[in-house]
């Protein structure tokens, strides 16, 4: 994990994606934000580079990932079409190790 942040009152453990795949670190910018998601039943802020817009994806865009993929493949849960764009979609359940999920329940008690 790397740190944590204070929403409303709630202290909410952020993963580093790019860490957390194993990219190249960069420096955080006026881009980066931090999405604030549900994993498995705990709340997390996820580091990412960007946020361009939010779509809605019906299950009849949404096709599994190639066999050959960039990405750890057990972290990928599809890959979506949107237009002419291609959107990975990320299996959010599957971003914190085990040891990160024991440590998250039992900050939260």
């Amino acid at each position: 994990m790397e740190g944590i942040i204070n929403l409303r009152g709630r202290i909410i453990p952020v993963v580093d994606l790019r860490k957390r795949f194993q990219l190249d670190v960069t420096s955080y910018d006026e881009d980066t934000r931090i999405i604030i998601v549900e994993v498995n039943g705990q709340t997390v802020g996820i580091i990412v580079d960007a946020v361009n817009e939010v779509v809605r994806l019906g299950a009849d865009c949404i096709e599994p990932p190639p066999p050959a993929f960039m990405l750890d493949a057990r972290y990928i849960d599809g890959v979506g079409k949107l237009e002419d764009r291609l959107l990975i979609l990320l299996d959010i359940n599957k971003i914190l190790t085990a040891q990160e999920e024991i440590a998250l329940r039992q900050m939260n008690g």
